[in-house]
């Protein structure tokens, strides 16, 4: 029986919330640097903008093109998962850890910081550790009871 750990609700909230606030800074931005003639007759000396109505004026296509940035990763990055089935930890379809190769799973900050960390070795022999947050992932307490049992019994 697999047991799969989706891509965190929160991380997925967290995006949406960005994304949201990068386009209306930049609407906001883009309504003062143009439109409001109150700001723009503030931020005008002897006929020469300064640097806050430049920036109000250059700024919205960078945060904009920051709001796509971070649309674009949310979509890639809505189906990581991560799966535990009777061999192995697949972390992506590059990245695989197979239980034989776990040497131990520190569960100390799972509680209080919703974290545990898994040190293994790779196939060259070298010793690596694994960083693994219930903030990226959901579903982690069913993961965690499978690779302890796993690597223990």
């Amino acid at each position: 029986m697999a047991v799969v750990a989706p891509f965190s609700q929160y991380k997925k909230t967290n995006h949406k919330i960005y994304i949201l606030m990068l386009v209306v800074a930049a609407a906001w931005f883009a309504y003062d640097g143009y439109f409001s003639r109150k700001f723009k007759a503030k931020h005008t000396k002897d006929g020469v903008a300064d640097s806050t109505l430049v920036f109000h004026r250059k700024g919205p296509p960078y945060l904009l093109a920051g709001a796509v940035v971070i649309a674009v990763y949310s979509l890639i990055a809505r189906n990581k998962k991560i799966v535990a089935d009777e061999q192995e930890l697949v972390l992506s379809a590059k990245e695989k850890i197979p239980y034989s190769s776990i040497e131990s799973i520190n569960k100390t900050n799972y509680d209080s910081k919703g974290y545990f960390i898994i040190a293994y070795k790779d196939s060259a022999g070298k010793e690596l550790q694994k960083k693994i947050s219930n903030r990226t992932f959901d579903n982690l307490d069913a993961v965690v009871e499978l690779l302890v049992s796993k690597i223990t019994g």
